[in-house]
């Protein structure tokens, strides 16, 4: 299996951690936090990786290389001089995914049954299918309306609405659904899911295990205490 991942991200919250690193490679008992979230989906079985980068991308591709190391296969796709948003950055990396792939993020490590995902994706033969975690705002806000199985609603803003899910931040794609992105143009995460939910095209994926990310200071604290609690 393959996951694209997006790491091309500023990380301007963790302050002077990412002043000259950039966010994926910030150490984590040791190691790069990239490292944890690339060991953790080897072992749900993906070996293919697409690096999405952009900010201090170089620091990435020198550190992983080809992922020989690590006992995996990693490509790179790089931001051109304008960010295109998540779903613009996998447009940009098209050439270099398979007809089905993951995507998710560089600073988010996600327990997930990753081959049974993927089976409901192929199975359905819809363009998408998301996680989704039964949230009630507990890990931050939650954004996301589950019905029959579809999701039938994303909206990081919508403060106005109770929802009780959140994207979980893995999400299994076709190929097919890039067609829905304009090369070149810019396309965020909600304008891309918009498309696909207005299509009936996005399953939903629930998934037990909370999410773990880096992307504030507490966040990271959080997520270290986690992993040194496995160790």
């Amino acid at each position: 299996m393959q996951a694209a991942i997006l790491a091309g991200g500023l990380g301007t919250r963790l302050g002077h951690m990412t002043q000259t690193t950039p966010k994926p490679m910030v150490l984590v008992n040791g190691k790069p936090f990239l490292e944890h979230e690339i060991g953790l989906l080897k072992r749900s079985g993906i070996g293919d990786f697409v690096l999405c980068v952009g900010h201090f991308g170089e620091k990435v591709e020198d550190y992983f290389g080809d992922g020989g190391k690590l006992g995996v296969r990693v490509t790179y796709s790089y931001d051109g001089p304008k960010l295109m948003g998540p779903a613009g950055a996998l447009k940009r990396a098209e050439p270099l995914l398979e007809d089905r792939f993951f995507v998710t993020y560089g600073d988010a490590y996600l327990r997930a049954d990753y081959r049974m995902m993927m089976d409901v994706l192929v199975d359905s033969g819809r363009l998408g299918v998301m996680a989704v975690y039964e949230n009630h705002g507990m890990y931050g806000k939650s954004d996301v309306v589950v019905r029959d199985g579809e999701v039938v609603r994303y909206d990081k803003g919508d403060a106005g609405r109770v929802m009780e899910w959140v994207n979980f931040g893995v999400s299994a794609l076709s190929k097919r659904a890039l067609s829905l992105v304009a090369p070149g143009k810019e396309c965020g995460e909600e304008r891309f899911y918009g498309e696909l939910i207005k299509r009936h095209e996005l399953l939903a994926f629930p998934v037990n295990d909370r999410f773990y990310e880096i992307g504030t200071p507490d966040s990271l604290r959080d997520f270290e205490r986690f992993i040194s609690s496995q160790t």
